[in-house]
């Protein structure tokens, strides 16, 4: 069998840093699993409690990459991430407002919240944490044009670290 198949069999035995671990692992070498990711964001909904709030960040990243919409499990993280919020760095911050807007997420709370802790440290954060800030903050105007959205008033210093990069697209981005 397949690499995904034997972890597939396996999910039981997960911890949720090896479920982490896993969808990162296939949405970075780019390997479609999509059985796999929703296998495993059924099986992280229920232990999302036991995810360090990297792994959480790390599990939405991936999921978004993939283009996998897990609606429940990504509830489950935006609760989670709202009430540890201080205990995520800001790396993490940044890739779960992404993962967020990738897959088109319609509630603005998670952004709004990721967007005021981020401000406090907008002049530590790396030019791919701002570019993905840029089209974090381009989704949230674009769905929300009366919000008042924090990072809106740096739209234009987050476009220039946007411009910068180059950016690979998620599968929801090049749809």
């Amino acid at each position: 069998g397949t690499i995904a198949g034997a972890a597939l069999n396996r999910i039981g035995d997960f911890n949720p840093q090896a479920m982490a671990n896993t969808v990162w692992a296939f949405a970075t070498a780019g390997v479609a699993a999509e059985t796999l990711f929703e296998a495993i964001a059924r099986a992280a909904v229920n232990r999302i409690g036991d995810f360090e709030p990297q792994a959480m960040a790390n599990t939405v990243w991936a999921l978004a990459t993939a283009g996998v919409a897990a609606e429940t499990l990504f509830q489950a993280i935006a609760g989670a991430t709202v009430n540890r919020i201080g205990d995520l760095n800001t790396q993490s911050m940044a890739n779960t407002a992404w993962a967020f807007a990738c897959i088109g997420w319609k509630h603005n709370d998670i952004f709004t919240v990721l967007s005021s802790a981020l401000l406090e440290r907008l002049g530590t954060l790396s030019d791919v944490d701002k570019s993905q800030l840029y089209l974090v903050t381009v989704y949230v105007q674009a769905e929300w044009p009366h919000l008042e959205f924090p990072m809106s008033a740096h739209v234009q210093s987050l476009r220039s670290a946007f411009t910068r990069q180059e950016p690979t697209p998620s599968h929801f981005q090049r749809e």
